[in-house]
């Protein structure tokens, strides 16, 4: 039993023919995409750091393309099912070389080609079922992460109640703290206001006999101090008085002890 050949394998595929490189150089990148969803592929050779990677990257690309717009082909249900590199033409250059001679010099080209197919049903179903249980998954954090957020706002929501239910006491108690001050004050207020008018009814109620005696106690402690006042400088007087007879009676004895 005969294999399929190389051009007769099925899917669409696009080919690089006469690429600037060697066919070795190019099937160690083929073999890491070979097999592989188009998706897959495509995020491999954007890692592989080689310059076969982006040339088989364009052919990549222009294999989907073709299957997309000849076949009508979904290009998320596509995958690798064949990529290969053939040997193309050699050219051939000559670099003189010691003692006369001169060295082969071999510029080597290769065909490349890629085969994009559909995946099969299988494998397909198992990918729908992988891809709802994503979604499953994703769906659920995010119902989880929303009823963090509900309940992380009725906390904030409790959290701002019980603040302004806070607030609110404390406006309370000092309304409640300057009314009992002001209450205070009027009733000291209208302590004094009572004793001044108690003083005043009394002034008002003395009887006549004692105003006349309070009347004389004033007009008599009046004249003792006039009487003091008075007094005070006779008092001065006399001892200037008795200053100068005693300096006269110094100088009578001075001049007694000058006659003798």
């Amino acid at each position: 039993m005969t294999a399929t050949k190389t051009n007769e394998r099925p899917g669409t595929r696009a080919v690089h023919r006469y690429c600037g490189m060697s066919a070795s150089k190019a099937r160690q990148v083929l073999d890491l995409i070979r097999g592989e969803d188009v998706q897959r592929a495509a995020e491999i050779l954007n890692g592989v750091e080689r310059e076969a990677a982006e040339v088989i990257g364009k052919v990549l690309t222009s294999a989907v393309a073709n299957a997309a717009h000849n076949d009508q082909q979904n290009p998320e249900e596509l995958y690798v099912s064949a990529c290969y590199a053939d040997e193309g033409a050699t050219m051939k250059r000559w670099r003189p070389r010691a003692r006369g001679r001169a060295t082969r010099i071999r510029k080597r080209t290769c065909h490349i080609t890629v085969i994009v197919s559909r995946l099969p049903a299988d494998q397909l179903e198992l990918r729908r079922r992988r891809m709802e249980a994503v979604s499953a998954n994703r769906s659920r954090r995010v119902d989880a992460s929303r009823r963090r957020a509900d309940l992380s706002g009725r906390l904030s929501r409790r959290r701002a109640a019980a603040a302004e239910k806070a607030a609110a006491e404390e406006a309370e108690a000092e309304e409640t703290v300057t009314d009992e001050t002001v209450g205070e004050d009027a009733l000291t207020d209208e302590a004094t206001t009572d004793e001044a008018e108690a003083e005043a009814e009394a002034e008002t109620t003395e009887t006549p006999r004692a105003a006349k005696a309070t009347r004389a106690a004033k007009a008599k402690k009046a004249t003792k101090a006039e009487a003091e006042a008075e007094a005070e400088p006779e008092i001065e007087d006399s001892a200037e008085d008795g200053a100068s007879e005693d300096a006269d009676a110094s100088a009578g004895d001075d001049e007694k002890s000058e006659d003798e």
